[in-house]
């Protein structure tokens, strides 16, 4: 999936955080977006997930193949279907045009749902903000996360790869932060999603948890969409391109 912001803005009160974004963001490439500690980088990146409104402008989520596209205007949503229209028979002429009608508007209803769905269903996020449900076991809240987003790898194949495998049934209560930090990297990085947005990915991680990063970017990025957003290098060094969000001020 393809993302398009075109002079997107964010202001909390009167304070704009960032004005007259501009950028396409390719499936198959990977972005870092850096700046000072409050320069808006986890706010941009909360935007580009749908997840938080912004002031002005407007973004787009394409895929990259077909003839879906989202876009959201700071006011509205405006989904945009292509296809062409089943031709029903019938006896007579007027049952046909009330039967076309109605199964065209059936079929607008589901492919709406469809549209302003799917985007978001291509989209998975690790972030020092998430919250896990801490009541859970790691292998119950892969189940609850797989009832939303299929995951590419079985619940043990998932923790085994990032050192979890001994704490599959312990309550996430009872996790360090580093372990916490290894499963929403873990349920992102697994997501069969085609964007991928990370924001400070190895906070609290040590440095095996480091290694376990870097491992999971090398095997699991190919033909995504990759966004870090970050100020340490070591998070975002496999990037190909880097935005300065301070530019948009």
């Amino acid at each position: 999936m393809n993302i398009s912001l075109q002079n997107t803005g964010k202001r909390f009160n009167r304070e704009w955080i960032f004005r007259k974004f501009n950028y396409q963001f390719l499936q198959g490439k990977s972005y870092a977006i850096t700046g000072p500690n409050g320069s808006g980088k986890s706010t941009l990146l909360q935007i580009i997930a749908g997840a938080t409104l912004h002031s002005e402008g407007e973004i787009s989520w394409q895929k990259a193949e077909g003839n879906m596209q989202l876009a959201v205007s700071n006011t509205q949503l405006v989904p945009q279907i292509g296809g062409s229209k089943k031709q029903i028979k019938t006896l007579s002429q007027q049952q046909t045009e009330n039967k076309k009608q109605q199964t065209t508007n059936k079929r607008e209803t589901r492919n709406e749902k469809r549209t302003n769905e799917q985007p978001y269903q291509q989209i998975s996020i690790a972030a020092p903000y998430m919250e896990l449900i801490e009541e859970m076991t790691a292998n119950e809240f892969l189940t609850f996360h797989s009832s939303f987003k299929t995951l590419t790898k079985s619940f043990t194949e998932i923790l085994t790869t990032v050192g979890l495998e001994k704490a599959a049934e312990k309550q996430i209560r009872y996790y360090s932060s580093g372990m916490k930090q290894r499963l929403k990297l873990a349920q992102a990085f697994f997501s069969n999603t085609s964007v991928l947005l990370l924001d400070e990915p190895t906070t609290n991680l040590d440095e095996d948890g480091i290694a376990i990063y870097k491992k999971l970017w090398k095997e699991n990025t190919t033909n995504r969409l990759v966004i870090v957003s970050s100020n340490d290098k070591v998070e975002y060094e496999e990037c190909e391109e880097v935005i300065g969000i301070g530019g948009y001020k």
